[in-house]
């Protein structure tokens, strides 16, 4: 598959996101990247279900929304009655997460697993089948524009053969750090999604950005 971009909106400028919205729209970009933080799960708050309401009404590429949050269990009506095409659980904070996949699916959203830096490939082998997406968290969840962690890439070749060899089709997101040294690389190790924030809209040519991800 060509490799999508999910562009990430923690950095668009919230004074003007009808601005932003038109930017996407007009962009190459395939999906539109939502964090939604609660401040527990991760050390930051962000925005949540009207900001989620507000821009499905704007954007015309699909909500790529992605919940870093406890409990994401309890919010999967909200989430789709929001817009989402996507919706995304941590792994780390889903207690019964087939339970939870299966839900998502039911509420007419695909379903996505996230991993944080610390947590292994190896804890989807029950699960794989099951989801749409693994976002592998390639930085600490909780703020934008922090370092990239090396070791992505390994878990990158890790989950592409446990897709391969599980019979999953499932793809690959990857979050934190994307730019024009890292997005390459990655791609060539087996991304498929790439969510990319500060490189995308703080660019002097967003749109020429995005299609520039495009073409790896």
């Amino acid at each position: 598959m060509n490799t999508l971009v999910s562009p990430s909106l923690l950095s668009a400028n919230f004074l003007d996101l009808k601005g932003e919205m038109e930017m996407i729209n007009e962009s190459e970009a395939d999906w539109l990247h939502m964090d939604v933080m609660d401040g527990v799960f991760v050390p930051n708050i962000s925005f949540g279900f009207p900001v989620i309401q507000a821009v499905s009404k704007a954007c015309k590429k699909p909500l790529d929304v992605h919940l870093m949050i406890v409990h994401p269990e309890n919010y999967i009506e909200q989430t789709a009655k929001a817009g989402a095409m996507m919706m995304t659980v941590h792994y780390e904070a889903s207690l019964h997460l087939n339970r939870t996949l299966n839900a998502i699916h039911a509420a007419g959203m695909k379903a996505g697993v996230a991993l944080n830096p610390s947590t292994p490939v190896s804890v989807l082998e029950d699960i794989i089948l099951d989801a749409d997406l693994i976002l592998i968290m390639s930085v600490n969840p909780g703020f934008s524009g922090q370092k990239f962690i090396e070791n992505t890439y390994k878990k990158i070749t890790q989950l592409k053969q446990l897709i391969k060899s599980s019979g999953s089709h499932a793809v690959i997101e990857v979050d934190g750090g994307v730019q024009n040294e890292t997005a390459p690389k990655l791609v060539e190790a087996g991304a498929d999604v790439l969510v990319s924030g500060n490189y995308v809209f703080k660019s002097a040519d967003p749109k020429a950005t995005i299609h520039s991800l495009k073409q790896l």
